[in-house]
């Protein structure tokens, strides 16, 4: 009797403990991450856009925090994506600075700790990418979760992608043990390029005159506007999908356990935003919801930046920064932020960088930059202003993607032999650069010459390099070379320059074979 009697007290414990440790994990928040590709800030409707229409993104940001100063430490997929699952910054990563690379093994990913630590993970299309992701063994890394891709739909262009997103989510959800938190990342390939011409007119129903203006870089012609119109498309359909994902948590009960975010890896696809360093290209748009946690209608002004995502994530899961492995992160939690604790701050400024983020320049180099903005100056400082800001004229300027803009700003220079618009798309930077945003928001006048603003470009120098050197970017130590040693991990990329050069029939999709110049340009 005394052998049973043991025997239940030990059965029941056990059940006790099991039950305990279930509804501990049904209560950690889930977690439901929307990233949309190649999305500039402001264009959404909470922002004020107008010809961009968002009522999904709109919503979060309603009934949650709209952020107007979120930033991706650097303006291209792979390397913005990089920063984002690890909590550090680009300079921070060695290859993983760079796009299209092989993502160092030592480093751990937050979906990573999150499923070592009972979360059910997952994603759909596009993750962390471009690039090979292996672990010290060689194997294949889920750096966001397996992936749900399976059900499919009928997009309204060719260029649009055929995945049910939201579809995908449910799957997951289906999927998901009972129990278990999740954490999802929902990757959308919207309003990547290319895009159908005129789609935003034909089957998006808007008008030219919609757009109120253009930004003063591009020349205001109905080709941009188409372009910009087409742009509009493709981030209304991804925003459809995201409603529909909020939809799916509401009915199975699930969003007031729920913490959604909305936001892009970086600026559109056009001409001297994606893959550039300005804070233009950096800045993204950003909405939270959190039921129960943040009180609805915030509007969020202070810095974020994406390093500040993992370690959000892991507070909101409860999981110890120590324990979690990733404890060298340079990112904080937003989660005092999010909640509203008492004397809780973002960021005082934004520093943001860029080096190798695509292929055509010789021997693989990139473009190595540095920039720090405090709200109302914007200073940047260019390692090699003698190379090709957005890579080099004779390989198509392969750091911009192929575009109606793109060959428009082209064409007018090669008609005219010179163009203001390709000077400030194309043309090379000089090694520093200030600019006035409260008085020049499209970063035109460059100010590093004007005495009147010598202290200023001073201080924001000093401040920049001195927080450079703190985060131990190799740039500040004379190692910055290393960045241009790092290998692609795409075999097309590899030597392109020097084998295009060399007559090799080689061509980088995401540009016009028009794109490339048959002159030389100094």
């Amino acid at each position: 009797m005394r052998n049973i009697h043991l025997l239940l007290t030990i059965t029941i414990s056990v059940l006790l403990v099991a039950c305990t440790s279930k509804e501990e994990q049904a209560e950690r928040p889930n977690i439901l991450f929307c990233i949309a590709d190649d999305q500039s800030y402001p264009h959404a409707g909470a922002y004020g856009c107008d010809w961009v229409k968002t009522p999904s993104f709109d919503r979060i940001a309603e009934q949650g925090m709209l952020f107007t100063r979120a930033y991706t430490p650097v303006a291209k997929c792979c390397p913005s994506r990089s920063c984002i699952v690890t909590g550090r910054n680009n300079w921070q990563l060695e290859a993983a600075a760079n796009h299209v690379c092989f993502f160092p093994a030592k480093f751990k990913t937050y979906a990573e700790v999150l499923e070592e630590h009972g979360y059910f993970t997952g994603h759909t299309v596009k993750g962390w990418a471009p690039g090979i992701a292996l672990t010290e063994m060689g194997e294949k890394r889920n750096m966001v979760g397996p992936a749900f891709n399976e059900m499919k739909t009928d997009p309204p262009t060719e260029f649009i992608s055929g995945v049910d997103y939201a579809a995908n989510f449910e799957a997951f959800l289906d999927a998901r043990p009972e129990g278990k938190p999740f954490c999802f990342w929902a990757g959308s390939i919207e309003p990547h390029r290319g895009y159908e011409y005129r789609s935003g007119v034909t089957k998006g129903g808007k008008h030219l005159s919609d757009i109120d203006e253009v930004p003063a870089y591009w020349p205001d012609v109905d080709t941009v506007r188409n372009d910009m119109l087409d742009y509009a498309f493709e981030v209304e359909y991804w925003d459809s999908h995201v409603g529909r994902m909020v939809k799916a948590l509401e009915e199975r009960g699930l969003l007031e356990n729920t913490i959604v975010i909305a936001t892009s890896d970086h600026g559109m696809p056009f001409p001297r935003v994606k893959g550039m360093p300005n804070q233009i290209a950096n800045r993204v748009p950003l909405a939270i919801m959190w039921p129960g946690q943040i009180e609805g209608g915030v509007l969020m002004e202070d810095f974020v930046s994406f390093a500040d995502f993992a370690p959000t994530f892991l507070d909101v899961a409860g999981v110890g920064f120590e324990e979690s492995g990733m404890h060298e992160m340079e990112g904080s939690s937003l989660v005092p932020l999010l909640t509203g604790k008492p004397g809780a701050k973002g960021r005082e400024i934004m520093i943001f960088g860029k080096e190798r983020t695509d292929v055509g320049r010789p021997d693989d180099v990139g473009y190595p930059s540095r920039g720090i903005f405090d709200g109302k100056f914007v200073y940047i400082y260019n390692f090699h202003p003698e190379r090709w800001w957005a890579g080099n004229p004779e390989t198509g300027y392969l750091d911009t993607d192929a575009s109606p803009t793109k060959s428009y700003i082209l064409n007018d220079r090669r008609s005219k032999g010179s163009s203001w618009y390709w000077d400030q798309s194309f043309g090379k930077h000089p090694a520093e650069e200030l600019y006035s945003i409260q008085e020049d928001p499209y970063q035109l006048k460059n100010l590093a010459k004007d005495a009147a603003y010598a202290e200023t470009k001073q201080s924001l120098h000093t401040r920049l390099f001195d927080e450079l050197k703190a985060e131990g970017d190799p740039r500040m130590f004379g190692k910055g070379d290393q960045f241009d040693k790092y290998p692609y991990s795409s075999e097309t990329n590899r030597d392109f320059y020097n084998r295009f050069m060399a007559g090799e029939k080689i061509h980088a999709g995401w540009v016009n074979l028009s794109d490339i110049e048959t002159e030389k340009l100094d």
